[in-house]
């Protein structure tokens, strides 16, 4: 007789083969694992609760704490806050004040999400914006201060991602040694002088409005936007994930991941050319000391907004939330009267307590407390 698989009969419910349970693709899709979406609101839920929704989750955050600066504002200046017009011409204050550093953010946001950090951004506006302010390039007319600005922010850049990705320096100190020097620079080519902007054109970008709104918040837009696309929609943006992730990984992938991290910088860099030319226009002039700390307040936008440090994750609409909370706190502040000292210290708290949130996740939270109901039964 030859050997055989038993088969299953009524008679003979041994024989049957061991069996996995039935999956429930809204079980797995709960726990963020798999696409799985019915036609009804469980899978929409699931995605929701997991790691999909993570950003619109912060993002949702994001506005609320913006919610609730707006109502501190109502709460301690209700003469302001009852004008209407007073209230609109406010928040396209607000905007103006963000957009320069809006516009940098985005740049620093690719370059985070890469895996690295750029302190020299707030220098590269200076010389940048100082370059172009020189009797030599204003006398090719707006055209030729645009064209130079973002020529010099894009060649800086370059250089910076040169040396992290070819000289292998960690991005900090390279960055931080093109700070330096990009500030001497600049007050080289200054002569520590303050260098004025005689172009109307150059002037009237920072003065223009359209439809009521300056052309400075339309410029701002026209950034996130295409940098949305460019993260979200392009090879370029997921290859940038991947890089920040696990470079290693990304080099077994195909990916060059030293050219693409060049490429981070010098996009970084060229938002930092158009972020000159919009503070040359707002002050009408340049020097060396223009852009500082920009660094700051743009690695600080990026974290608020979502994006790690050890890259990998990263939002353009969470930063650009982030710019907008910030800028939304420098101006309560100002509207009561508060120093600039404990504006700081406030901004120092919420940039400890976003890198905390990071760490510490809701979902860390709950499993720790799962442990303790397990350990305790």
């Amino acid at each position: 007789m030859s050997d055989s698989t038993p088969t299953a009969t009524p008679d003979r419910p041994e024989a049957l083969p061991a069996q996995s349970p039935p999956v429930d693709p809204v079980v797995t899709g709960a726990v963020g694992k798999g696409p799985a979406h019915g036609p009804g609101g469980t899978g929409r839920l699931s995605w929701w609760r997991g790691d999909g929704g993570e950003g619109a989750r912060r993002n949702l955050g994001l506005i609320g704490v913006l919610v609730v600066l707006i109502l501190i504002g109502v709460a301690t200046r209700p003469d302001l806050y009852g004008d209407s017009g007073w209230v609109w011409n406010n928040i396209l204050t607000i905007l103006k004040l963000a957009s320069v550093v809006g516009v940098v953010t985005v740049g620093m946001t690719f370059v985070i999400i890469g895996g690295g950090i750029d302190l020299s951004v707030g220098a590269i506006v200076a010389i940048a914006g100082v370059w172009c302010t020189t009797l030599a390039t204003q006398s090719y007319g707006a055209g030729g201060m645009i064209f130079t600005a973002l020529v010099v922010g894009l060649c800086v850049g370059l250089v910076n991602g040169l040396l992290v990705s070819y000289g292998k320096l960690v991005p900090f100190i390279a960055t931080l040694a093109m700070m330096v020097a990009a500030r001497g620079l600049a007050a080289e080519i200054s002569d520590k002088q303050t260098q004025v902007s005689d172009n109307a054109t150059i002037n009237g970008i920072a003065s223009t409005d359209l439809l009521g709104i300056p052309l400075l918040v339309y410029i701002l837009v026209a950034v996130v936007a295409a940098g949305w696309v460019l993260l979200n929609r392009t090879t370029f943006g997921r290859r940038t994930v991947a890089v920040g992730g696990n470079p290693e990984a990304a080099r077994l992938a195909g990916i060059d991941v030293r050219r693409h991290t060049v490429l981070l910088y010098a996009l970084s860099g060229l938002c930092c050319g158009i972020a000159a030319i919009m503070l040359t226009a707002q002050a009408t002039s340049a020097q060396a000391a223009m852009a500082n700390l920009y660094e700051l307040d743009a690695i600080a936008a990026a974290i608020i907004g979502g994006t790690l440090l050890s890259g990998g994750r990263g939002t353009i609409v969470g930063s650009l939330l982030g710019v907008v909370i910030f800028s939304t706190i420098t101006n309560l502040f100002a509207i009561n009267g508060l120093s600039t000292e404990a504006q700081n210290m406030v901004k120092g708290g919420i940039i400890v307590a976003a890198v905390l949130v990071q760490q510490f996740q809701f979902r860390s939270l709950t499993q720790f407390l799962g442990r303790n109901r397990l350990t305790t039964g």
